[in-house]
């Protein structure tokens, strides 16, 4: 991670009234606060150290120190930045549309590295490489994101399905065991149909995986592993395109890791596939 005045930013909304008092003191003073024993930070915020603490792990940092050397490594390239997702609207010209879209697309891709540690990278690449099975689930919008991630893992030989109907995920994961992997997206973590499935898999004790918003939500808790997507504070279209990018980045990101362990064979694999592809294309 190499930005956690970003990662405090973007979670400001699922913080406590006590732990929001400590991230504004911080966005405020970032400077200072490398230098303050988490005592001093407690006085000057007038929190007690528990506060802190329970902040820092809400925001998935591992500690005060691992905070305080994410703030080290984001202050060099601090530059605060005002974004808010633009909403589209009859009003807009065609030069604006194509800015604004631009503009929150790569603010939301920016933010991965900041809302997702590069360490539960490696654990949900590691997990999904030895898996004996991968079933991907999502519904509405969440549904591209899963095909997409089983087109590019079946193109390396991994078995999986990605499955976008209650009915079929249902089935699917009953028969999943401690050796398969679940990955679950869903960019609220609320969705219905996800955490029934989800359900049933941790009855089976397979692992989860999932890829919500950078919030507190339900499928996030019941999860093995998290990945997150930039936050925004409203459900708005524009936003959800925004959202739907840096998923599909953050697949990317899995699917070249995983395909880099076996560099060799997935190179094979991926060629044997385009062979096949182009026989039957002409």
């Amino acid at each position: 991670m190499d930005n956690g005045l970003e990662r405090i930013r973007q979670g400001i909304p699922i913080l406590k009234p006590s732990e929001k008092k400590v991230s504004d003191y911080i966005l405020n003073n970032p400077k200072d606060v490398l230098h303050m024993p988490i005592a001093q930070l407690s006085k000057a915020t007038n929190t007690s150290e528990a506060t802190i603490i329970r902040m820092c792990k809400a925001l998935q940092f591992k500690g005060y120190r691992d905070l305080k050397l994410s703030i080290a490594a984001a202050i060099p390239q601090n530059k605060p930045i005002e974004h808010n997702y633009q909403e589209i609207s009859a009003e807009t010209s065609l030069s604006e549309t194509i800015q604004q879209i631009v503009s929150n697309n790569i603010y939301s891709i920016k933010n991965i590295t900041a809302v997702n540690d590069e360490e539960d990278l490696k654990k949900v690449i590691h997990a999904l490489n030895t898996a004996r099975k991968i079933v991907i689930i999502g519904v509405g919008a969440s549904a591209i994101v899963a095909l997409d991630f089983e087109q590019k893992l079946k193109r390396i030989n991994k078995w999986c399905e990605a499955l976008t109907d209650s009915h079929s995920q249902l089935v699917s994961v009953t028969n999943l065991n401690k050796e398969d992997v679940l990955f679950a997206i869903s960019y609220s973590g609320e969705t219905k149909e996800i955490l029934n499935s989800v359900s049933i898999a941790k009855e089976n004790n397979t692992k989860i995986i999932s890829l919500t918003s950078y919030s507190n939500n339900t499928l996030q808790k019941t999860s093995t592993f998290t990945l997150f997507v930039t936050s925004t504070e409203n459900t708005i279209r524009s936003a959800a395109t925004a959202s739907r990018i840096s998923q599909l980045t953050l697949i990317d990101i899995l699917y070249t890791g995983i395909a880099s362990i076996h560099f060799d064979e997935s190179v094979n694999y991926l060629e044997k596939t385009r062979e096949v592809i182009t026989r039957f294309s002409k």
